[in-house]
């Protein structure tokens, strides 16, 4: 690897992943957990996905977001949970630089994509309850589309700024990687590089990306809020708001844990590694379970197929 002066990044050839500080035999316990979560993650996205495809009766926009939103939570869970099953169980605990640069590339562009469309989907929801009369011109096939590719463009864009900086830097003789996955942040921490270029251009990816997203879901859940008080009707607020409540359950997941993450005091690695599983495993079980059982339609459309194979059989 060379000393501090001559580390550079082309010589590296891989990292070690140290994942959880856990006695080796918990490592089982580890990965069994994680097989599970990843296992509910598979059946429960891949169930939503085709539930949308398979009823006609949700092609709708609502339901063209969470798709898509199903489709984001069972890729980027997949870039991280198979690998670190595989460590949990290896002694070696290795990843190639490449590996590590992919794995960097995909997560960055599957969880700002999925910012970007749980945007959309906000916007969406204060389009169907702000304005009900407009809503099929607003939101219209086209400009759902638009929405969904300008979020995976977004993605690509941040992704490939985050790759290029996190391994633009000159690497210490230290390959271990204090993390169960290439966590950009603990990349850095092992460069002898200065750091003070990705400093600037991940503050400037948060203000670019993060912060709009927060803006246009903090801003529509205003109007939203303030539509809704004015429904005389308990019952008319009540059906408004449980239009929302799934959404918004799953944006405080998301947002929470990443926040906690990345905004919090880094001082408990430990536990800042546990909060990184709520956000990589946890979020994407959940949401499908969020919307399944808060949902009438989705919930009508699984019994349908329920009954349909039941009557074939």
């Amino acid at each position: 690897m060379g000393d501090k002066g001559a580390g550079n990044h082309s010589e590296v050839t891989g990292f070690i992943l140290a994942g959880f500080r856990v006695r080796p035999e918990f490592h089982v316990l580890l990965f069994l957990l994680f097989l599970l979560v990843y296992g509910m993650i598979i059946l429960g996205n891949m169930s939503m996905m085709a539930i949308i495809v398979t009823d006609s009766q949700l092609n709708t926009p609502m339901y063209f977001f969470l798709g898509n939103l199903s489709f984001i939570d069972l890729f980027y869970s997949t870039v991280i949970a198979p690998k670190a099953m595989v460590n949990f169980l290896s002694e070696k605990k290795t990843i190639s630089f490449a590996g590590c640069a992919t794995q960097v590339f995909l997560f960055s562009l599957f969880i700002v994509t999925e910012g970007f469309v749980l945007a959309a989907m906000a916007y969406d929801r204060f389009s169907a309850i702000c304005n009900p009369l407009l809503y099929s011109v607003h939101m219209s096939r086209r400009l759902c589309t638009q929405l969904v590719a300008g979020s995976y463009f977004c993605g690509w864009v941040s992704s490939i700024f985050q790759v290029s900086v996190t391994f633009s830097v000159s690497f210490c003789a230290s390959r271990v990687i204090d993390h169960f996955y290439c966590d950009s942040y603990q990349i850095e921490k092992i460069s002898c590089s200065n750091l003070f270029v990705n400093k600037i251009v991940s503050l400037s990816l948060a203000a670019m990306i993060i912060l709009p997203t927060i803006v246009v879901i903090v801003i529509s859940y205003m109007y939203i809020v303030a539509t809704v008080l004015k429904i005389p009707s308990t019952e008319g607020r009540k059906k408004a708001f449980s239009t929302c409540s799934s959404h918004l359950g799953v944006v405080c997941l998301l947002y929470g844990t990443v926040s906690f993450v990345y905004l919090t005091s880094p001082s408990n690695l430990e536990l800042r590694k546990v909060a990184s599983v709520f956000y990589i495993l946890v979020t994407p079980m959940l949401n499908p379970l969020i919307y399944s059982l808060r949902n009438k339609d989705v919930k009508q459309a699984l019994r349908k197929i329920l009954w349909n194979k039941k009557a074939l059989s």
